[in-house]
């Protein structure tokens, strides 16, 4: 794939993520080649991280850090020899925001994931953000925004293999025993879940086998995965995250919902872009139609992560997650 094709294709996400769409055109606009990704995103960061440093106020100090950090996560998702440090720096930089924009922002971990929870201490509900494959707790700037509007705190993360844990874990498909430390970390909650593409089946298979988890979304997530069909780009970011071909093989073929979709007894929301048809992935319809409270909603002209579609279903799935949480 082009430079130009892939910043396209991530543009929306870029957005959703909390980017400047008119700074994202910039700096892939002067991409020639896609091997440059990760230098210029994490040239593109460092510009913030300077920009904080001059900064006149606290507030904008922080502003420039949080931009940062999403600039830094952006530097891994495409060619980068320093996605490692990318991703570190990431977290550093966005630590360092949330102590000023954020005081109240706390640092929860555990032994397979680390996070941000953010809002009020005494919210009666908290909703917990799951990535996917790729992503991690400083994208979806969108979606935990919504949610914080709303009333319930929300606990951004990393689990294994996603974010700050990608270069010291692989990624698992029993993520309801990493959703369970979490939930007992948060402590006497009523909890939700928002999954966001392989976050998605992370959510839906840990609302089918954690009986504390209230109410669940899935935005793009598969109810299977058909690893021979897989393109290769997908196939490769399977095997990066995964430790190996074997492993990653493995894994794809446990990403199927077909016996846990029947188990799931909280209400759960999945909703689907009908744009988004990425070869050996079977969307979320048969989740829905399968789970005893299960609701779909399909926007035909939804990409992943239904980016160009936001108005559509953003606000809606906020809603209905809060009131579920209620």
């Amino acid at each position: 794939m082009s430079a130009t094709d892939f910043a396209a294709a991530n543009l929306s996400r870029a957005t959703g993520a909390g980017l400047d769409p008119h700074e994202y055109l910039r700096v892939t606009g002067e991409l020639t080649d896609l091997d440059q990704w990760g230098e210029a995103f994490m040239r593109a960061a460092r510009e913030h991280l300077a920009r904080a440093g001059q900064a006149a106020t606290a507030i904008s100090t922080g502003e420039h850090l949080r931009a940062a950090a999403r600039w830094f996560h952006f530097a891994t998702l495409g060619p980068n020899r320093q996605s490692a440090l990318a991703a570190a720096e990431a977290d550093t930089a966005m630590g360092r925001a949330l102590e000023l924009l954020e005081p109240q922002a706390r640092r929860i971990e555990g032994p397979g994931f680390t996070g941000w929870l953010h809002g009020p201490a005494d919210a009666a509900a908290t909703v917990v953000v799951v990535p996917g494959l790729d992503s991690g707790k400083e994208e979806f700037h969108d979606v935990v925004t919504a949610l914080l509007h709303r009333g319930p705190a929300v606990f951004a993360m990393d689990g294994p293999g996603q974010g700050a844990l990608a270069a010291t874990s692989t990624v698992r498909a029993d993520y309801h025993h990493v959703i369970g430390q979490v939930i007992d970390a948060l402590g006497p909650r009523n909890v939700g879940l928002v999954g966001l593409s392989l976050g998605g089946y992370y959510v839906a298979e840990s609302a089918a086998q954690e009986s504390r988890v209230a109410a669940a979304v899935t935005v793009s997530g598969p109810f299977r995965l058909h690893w021979d069909v897989l393109p290769p780009p997908v196939r490769d970011l399977l095997i990066q995250r995964a430790g190996g071909e074997e492993a990653a093989r493995r894994f794809a073929g446990q990403v199927d919902l077909s016996a846990l979709a029947p188990q799931i007894t909280c209400p759960l929301l999945v909703i689907d872009g009908g744009q988004d048809v990425i070869p050996g992935v079977t969307n979320g319809e048969p989740l829905a139609r399968l789970a005893p409270h299960g609701r779909y909603v399909s926007l035909p002209q939804g990409d992943h992560l239904l980016g160009n579609a936001r108005p559509d279903w953003l606000a809606t799935a906020a809603d209905w997650i809060s009131g579920a949480l209620a």
